[in-house]
């Protein structure tokens, strides 16, 4: 793997004017336009903006899992310690992949094998990036127990559809630490849950990432979950980034019209509201 000097020794992640286009009879769109923003080690960035406004599409790009060229194009940079991963042959990419960079992805029935244990998919995990290992096992109990899953052991060997959403979402999590990734990319890992469960899964990975000293980056639309757990937000709004910065910052005093309405629809106690803010600010929407 090729390597560069790095520029902050802090520095984790540096994506720069990151652009990418889709491919199709129709002619070419354009989802994500010029997008940058930096991620240091031990920190939290969100990711926040509607569906469609380019953010999963945007992580997905830095370990080259969209579609190949001519359906989708890449262009930009994304350093990471220091390395362009644009750079990175398919091998060495494959390294990345879940060593570096880990991803929950927002519906772990679909991302979870039916036909497997849960214990062995994190396994396999462990096995693939992690070969000094002697008792696999022994760690895939061990992963199922910090997630916060009782009597871990035989729950090891439970097979998917034995297991409730919160559930799966905690073995998906399971899954990416197995790895020990540096990053941690949870794209809206609480879709489809109730708010007592979405609330258990942002404090376990609030815990599991200061036990593990990894940073996240946290994709989702919803700004009620990002007060207290992100470090800095990057408002995405039709594949730009429109406002970045402080996440305290932007919530006491956002500044865009966009972030403005996106924070008006988080419902508040006692507020009784008979019909939401739109957020199609000039009528159009982005790309998924």
């Amino acid at each position: 793997m090729a390597t560069e000097q790095l520029i902050d020794q802090e520095m984790l992640l540096e994506v720069e004017d990151l652009r990418i286009t889709f491919k199709s009879r129709e002619g070419e769109t354009e989802a994500v336009k010029g997008v940058s923003f930096t991620l240091e080690k031990g920190e939290t960035l969100a990711i926040v903006g509607e569906s469609g406004s380019g953010k999963s599409v945007t992580s997905m790009a830095l370990t080259r899992l969209l579609p190949q060229e001519p359906l989708c194009s890449v262009s930009g940079k994304a350093h990471l310690n220091g390395t362009n991963l644009f750079d990175l042959s398919e091998k060495e990419l494959r390294r990345v992949r879940g060593k570096e960079i880990a991803y929950i992805f927002q519906e772990p029935s679909t991302s979870l094998n039916p036909y497997f244990s849960v214990g062995s998919q994190i396994a396999e995990a462990i096995r693939v990036h992690r070969q000094d290992v002697k008792d696999v096992w022994g760690e895939v109990v061990s992963l199922v127990d910090q997630v916060g899953i009782k009597d871990a052991k035989a729950r090891s060997g439970d097979y998917p559809h034995q297991m409730s959403g919160g559930m799966k979402q905690r073995v998906m999590i399971a899954i990416a630490l197995a790895c020990q990734p540096s990053i941690l990319v949870a794209d809206e890992p609480t879709t489809a849950l109730d708010v007592t469960i979405e609330a258990q899964i942002i404090e376990l990975l609030r815990e599991l990432k200061e036990r593990q000293d990894m940073s996240i980056i946290l994709i989702t639309h919803n700004f009620g979950i990002v007060d207290g757990f992100a470090d800095k937000l990057a408002i995405m709004y039709r594949g730009e980034i429109v406002e970045s910065g402080p996440a305290q910052s932007i919530l006491v005093n956002p500044q865009h019209e966009y972030t403005k309405a996106l924070i008006r629809c988080i419902p508040r106690i006692g507020e009784n509201l008979n019909r939401l803010p739109t957020l199609d600010l000039q009528g159009g929407r982005g790309m998924a």
